[in-house]
C-alpha cells in the first residue's frame, strides 16, 4: 500500500512526510487531528505481513513500549490499525540518534559520556523495573532532543523478564557488536545482558569504536565469547581509571561478575560527576614531565 502525504490514517493522523524506512515497516512524521501534535507513525508493510516473526516483533515493541512511561523512553501513545495493517504513534523525537551524533564528532568527552550514561541508565533502570529486557541497546536505538535529553526507543527485540517461553532463534536476535556471551551461547538474555550492552556503549561513547571488529558477525560474536575485553585506554589513553573500571566491570564475561543492577552501574558513572577528580584526563609520564594537556582538558 502507498501512503501519501496529507493521508489521514485511521481517521485521527495526517501524514506530513515519510520519515525512513526499516526492513518491515515505514515511519512517517504525522500530525494527531485530535491533539494537534506531531507523532512518529510506524506502519507495517504488506509483505511483512508475510511473516509472522515481523508481527510478533512489532506487537512486542508496541507492548513493552506503551508499558513504560519515562521522560528517557521514547513514548507509545496509540496502536491501531490502518486497512489491516498494524501502526503504531509515538511521540516524534526532534534531534539526532547517538549513532549520528557519533559519526560527526568521532567520540564524546568524558564528561560528556557520562550525562548521557546517567540517563540511558535510568531509562533502563525503569524498563527492567517493569521487567522488560530491551536487548537492543546501541547508539542507534538512543535518541538526542534539542534540549540533549537523552531518549532509548526500539524495544523491537525486548524480552519480558516474567516470560515463561523464548525460542532459541528469539534469544540470539541483537547487535552483534553489542551482543552479550551468555546470548550468543544461547542462554535467555537477563537485566545483566542489558548491563553488557550498556557497557559497550559507554565504551564506544568515549572511543568512537566498538571493542570487537571482525570480518563478519561470526568473528564478532566469538571475540565476545573469547577475547579479553579490552580497555578504553588502548584507544584512548587518557581515560580515566573511574570510567575505565566501571566499563570493564559492565562487560564482565560472567554476567554475575557484572554489576548486580543498572542503578549500581548508574550511581558509579553518576559519583564520577560529583567528583571532577575521577574525571581528570590520565597522562602519560611525558604529558606529567612537560605539562602537556590532554585531548579532554
Amino acid at each position: 500500500m502507498i501512503i501519501r502525504e496529507h493521508e489521514i490514517i485511521d481517521e485521527r493522523y495526517r501524514i506530513i512526510k515519510e520519515l525512513g524506512e526499516g526492513g518491515f515497516a515505514y515511519v512517517y512524521q504525522a500530525e494527531d487531528i485530535i491533539t494537534g501534535k506531531e507523532v512518529a507513525l510506524k506502519i507495517i508493510k504488506e509483505n511483512a505481513l508475510k511473516s509472522k516473526d515481523n508481527l510478533i516483533r512489532f506487537e512486542r515493541e508496541a507492548r513493552a513500549s506503551a508499558s513504560l512511561n519515562h521522560p528517557n523512553i521514547v513514548k507509545v501513545v496509540n496502536i491501531g490499525y490502518h486497512h489491516d495493517l498494524p501502526y503504531m504513534a509515538s511521540e516524534l523525537v526532534k534531534g539526532k540518534t547517538l549513532r549520528g551524533q557519533l559519526d560527526e564528532q568521532k567520540r564524546y568527552s568524558f564528561h560528556q559520556a557520562c550525562h548521557i550514561m546517567v540517563e540511558l541508565c535510568e531509562a533502563v533502570q525503569f524498563a527492567h523495573n517493569a521487567l522488560v529486557i530491551h536487548r537492543d541497546i546501541k547508539p542507534d536505538n538512543v535518541f538526542l532532543t534539542p534540549d540533549e535529553t537523552v531518549k532509548l526507543g526500539d524495544f523491537g527485540i525486548a524480552f519480558f523478564e516474567n516470560s515463561r517461553r523464548v525460542t532459541k532463534s528469539q534469544v540470539i536476535i541483537g547487535s552483534v557488536h553489542y551482543l552479550p556471551p551468555e546470548v550468543t551461547n544461547g542462554q535467555s538474555p537477563t537485566f545483566k545482558s542489558d548491563i553488557y550492552s550498556l557497557g559497550i556503549t559507554f565504551f564506544e561513547l568515549i572511543t568512537g569504536r566498538v571493542p570487537f571488529e571482525g570480518n563478519n558477525q561470526i568473528n564478532v560474536a566469538m571475540m565476545h565469547i573469547k577475547e579479553r575485553f579490552p580497555s578504553p585506554r588502548q584507544f584512548v589513553t587518557t581515560t580515566p581509571k573511574s570510567l575505565e573500571k566501571i566499563i570493564l566491570k559492565a562487560c564482565r564475561k560472567n554476567p554475575l561478575d557484572r554489576y548486580r543492577s543498572v542503578l549500581d552501574m548508574q550511581r558509579d558513572i553518576q559519583s564520577c560527576l560529583d567528583d571532577p577528580q575521577k574525571l581528570q584526563p590520565r597522562k602519560s609520564f611525558w604529558s606529567r614531565f612537560l605539562g602537556l594537556k590532554t585531548h579532554d582538558e
